[in-house]
């Protein structure tokens, strides 16, 4: 999975340079034409919310769900891919991909919050909350 991470943040990185290049913006400018600046800042954008993706990945799929992790964390990653190249286009172009990413991101800091909550609730108060979480969704037997 964190290759799938490593290739989408190589592969904006390499867009960057490409537009460096395309448009004469030599390093260490981070300003020039619009389409330079857009790619630009798609890129930062990006990279700027990736810890806070990875430690919420890691959270969510250690204390909640490793299948809903990976889940929304690819769909998470797909959103960034459609922002980034939203965003190239224009800067209203990254609205809706930014907005569903944002979802998938929230999705992820909820689990962990949970799991982290009932990993609590269990190792101290003795109370598996998970599963008594499944039992009321009729998703567990009643044991």
């Amino acid at each position: 999975f964190m290759d799938v991470f490593t290739v989408l943040s190589a592969y904006f990185s390499l867009k960057v340079i490409y537009a460096r290049r395309k448009h004469s913006v030599s390093p260490p400018a981070t300003t020039g034409p619009p389409e330079f600046e857009r790619v630009f800042r798609a890129q930062a954008n990006c990279s700027e919310y990736f810890p806070l993706f990875v430690f919420s990945l890691w959270l969510a799929g250690v204390f909640f769900s490793q299948a809903l992790a990976v889940m929304f964390g690819l769909l998470y990653l797909y959103g960034r891919y459609l922002y980034f190249h939203g965003y190239v286009e224009s800067a209203q172009g990254r609205l809706e991909p930014l907005y569903f990413s944002a979802k998938m991101q929230w999705m992820l800091i909820a689990l962990a919050g949970l799991g982290v909550v009932c990993t609590m609730t269990q190792a101290y108060l003795g109370l598996d909350l998970l599963h008594s979480f499944s039992h009321v969704l009729g998703l567990t037997e009643h044991t």
